[in-house]
């Protein structure tokens, strides 16, 4: 049972890995206004919205669904876009984990980085319920974290943060803005994320390109791979693999993990682009 808990826990946490990776970019590809970076975005509008499904083997395990809402919200004088990721343990994995996961960030229109992030996670028995408050400027964040035996909001806690750091969503879509035709096969991208309390370095293989068979139909895509640690979990230092559309829009298409217990694998199902503005 705990070997079944922990491939279940992972299928909604693989979607995480996704937006964890994507973060790679070299800071100083962005001009600069004011105080803050300015990012040239054209891949994604408000109104998209993308469907996954988690299979492993022959098994569909969950179901996932990102949306970037219609309005946009000031945050600390800036505009964001609101963007929630949601998450759901389907057919028979959910009568033994039910997972119920919502991430949110309000991601800064012209910096792509986060200026709010929440996480409201139903796990099994396991809840977390969290809020995290982005200053860019002092480069530092505010965790508001909620105490579910209590019933109340725990004491904010403060960590530091790299500027421009990002957290799990909004890392995915700052990934639709890089340029990918100035990187080169294998090479390495490091970037800096902020998740569960600390601030996590990662490694970034760009494989090159192929083209992948998605339910949207055969695409020219992107493929990198996170460099794994050695783990319990993962077959391999690049155990995971993820496609990404060669195109103006940088959809996340694929994710394939090979894991020690079996192959897990999430696939785009249905893409709407939302409104060009």
């Amino acid at each position: 049972m705990k070997t079944f808990k922990s491939i279940s826990n992972w299928f909604l946490k693989l979607g995480a890995l996704v937006i964890l990776i994507s973060m790679a970019r070299e800071e100083d590809v962005a001009s600069k206004v004011g105080d803050y970076r300015v990012i040239p975005n054209t891949s994604f509008f408000r109104g998209e919205v993308i469907d996954y499904k988690v299979h492993y083997g022959f098994v569909n395990a969950a179901e996932a669904q990102m949306v970037i809402h219609d309005d946009l919200h000031d945050i600390n004088g800036r505009k964001c876009y609101k963007i929630d990721v949601h998450g759901k343990s389907i057919g028979m994995f959910d009568l033994f984990l039910r997972i119920r996961d919502n991430w949110g960030t309000y991601l800064d229109t012209a910096s792509i980085i986060p200026q709010k992030a929440y996480r409201k996670i139903e796990e099994g028995k396991y809840r977390k319920h969290e809020i995290v408050d982005f200053d860019h400027d002092n480069e530092q964040v505010r965790v508001h974290t909620y105490h579910f035996k209590k019933k109340e909001w725990k004491p904010i806690e403060k960590f530091d943060i790299p500027k421009y750091a990002q957290d799990m969503v909004s890392g995915y879509y700052y990934l639709r803005t890089v340029d990918f035709k100035t990187l080169k096969e294998n090479e390495i991208i490091k970037m800096k994320a902020f998740f569960d309390d600390e601030v996590y370095d990662f490694k970034i293989k760009f494989l090159g390109r192929e083209e992948v068979k998605t339910k949207l139909g055969v695409i020219r895509s992107i493929v990198i791979s996170p460099i794994m640690p050695e783990n319990s979990l993962f077959d391999g230092e690049n155990s995971i693999r993820v496609w990404i559309s060669d195109d103006r829009n940088k959809v996340p298409l694929k994710v394939k993990a090979q894991m020690f217990v079996g192959s897990v694998e999430i696939d785009v199902q249905n893409y709407s682009q939302g409104k060009i503005k």
